[in-house]
């Protein structure tokens, strides 16, 4: 329901509770030192209180007390219609200990405005005043009535929350498998595809011959969908509904590494500084590639990994001490093939290469744009 319709249902309640108690009002029986201008003006400020009753539930359940407890004082003796609907209201907004305390103070200053009156009225005859306008049971109904339309309105929204969660679960899942089926599958494929033809180019090239128009096309259809390839399974990794990964994110990428058996350790040097969005997020791209190959071939120990913020420079280093596979095919978006691509697109330098020491090591230099 909008807020208008719900704003005019609330009006025309609190309306039409006003006409009642002012009808009852006037219709009952009051003693003849009844104020009447102030019990008639209680009984419909008590009604149109409850207009509030979404926005402000604790205080329109307090202004309709006082105006119940107010024409009980002025010898009005008129049902607390509108603090019952106020109990309703609160409970079903959640404020049951202050709903409970509120009828608890109702139940004893109802007699007490009876005993108010002029006229010496019986202590029994002022209590059974304060049960018509009270009743206990009613009292009773009304706040289970708007316990268990919260309840209800809370289990449906728990169920929608678990429904969107679900879906957008399956989703992200459905995403992450298409993702991980082209880049185990067509990735390669391609990958062999712009490798061959690369080679066969250089061949003819060395040669002296003329290349075949058919063969640059192959090697330029190649390179182009290793690049729509890449950028679709970037895509696909990523979630929409958050930033791009970066700098910042490289301590929890570690950690994940960290959590998996390897030894990973992150060093930092340098003054921080803030780098363009394409060297921020390609330098997480190959730290998080690294790590990925480290972990799934290299049958590493430990890695590290150096972040060395230098004047118009992002060094990056990325050492382990596993089994170097130099001849290894790389593989596009992921390999050493795919990182080389993304560091020369920003005009850096990419070494990857076995280490004296034993192990792998890759390192890359993005330029920043900063001179000093």
């Amino acid at each position: 329901m909008s807020t208008g319709r719900a704003g005019f249902r609330d009006w025309v309640i609190a309306v039409c509770v006003a006409a009642v108690l002012l009808v009852a009002g006037l219709s009952g029986d009051r003693p003849a030192t009844a104020v009447d201008p102030l019990g008639f003006a209680l009984l419909v400020a008590g009604g149109l209180a409850l207009a509030a009753r979404r926005r402000a539930p604790v205080a329109v359940l307090a202004a309709t007390g006082v105006c119940a407890v107010g024409y009980q004082a002025v010898g009005f003796d008129v049902p607390a219609v509108a603090f019952l609907f106020a109990v309703y209201a609160a409970v079903r907004a959640g404020h049951r200990v202050v709903t409970v305390v509120a009828a608890v103070l109702m139940l004893a200053a109802l007699p007490l405005a009876a005993l108010a009156l002029p006229g010496d009225l019986p202590v029994g005859e002022a209590f059974a005043r304060a049960r018509n306008a009270l009743e206990l049971a009613w009292l009773v109904a009304a706040g289970a009535a708007g316990e268990a339309l919260r309840q209800a309105e809370r289990r449906a929204d728990e169920a929608e929350r678990t429904r969107e969660e679900t879906a957008r679960r399956r989703a992200d899942e459905e995403r992450l498998h298409i993702a991980r089926e082209l880049h185990d599958s067509l990735t390669h494929q391609i990958s062999i595809i712009k490798v061959q033809a690369e080679v066969a180019v250089h061949l003819a090239q060395k040669r002296g011959e003329q290349v075949p128009e058919a063969l640059l096309a192959i090697r330029e259809a190649g390179r182009e969908a290793t690049r729509e390839l890449r950028a679709t399974l970037e895509a696909l990794r990523d979630d929409g509904n958050t930033p791009p990964h970066g700098l910042d994110q490289l301590p929890a990428l570690v950690e994940r590494a960290r959590m998996t058996g390897l030894d990973a350790t992150l060093t930092i040097e340098g003054q921080r500084h803030d780098v363009p969005v394409a060297v921020d997020r390609t330098a997480y791209r190959i730290v998080q590639e690294a790590l990925t190959n480290i972990a799934r071939h290299a049958a590493a120990a430990t890695a590290s990994v150096r972040i060395d913020y230098r004047p118009g420079t992002l060094a990056i280093r990325v050492d382990d001490d596993g089994k170097a596979m130099a001849d290894t095919t790389p593989v596009p978006g992921v390999g050493l093939l795919g990182m080389r691509e993304r560091v020369t697109s920003l005009g850096g330098r990419l070494r990857a290469e076995p280490r004296g020491e034993g192990g792998f090591t890759i390192q890359a230099e993005l330029p920043v744009g900063r001179t000093s």
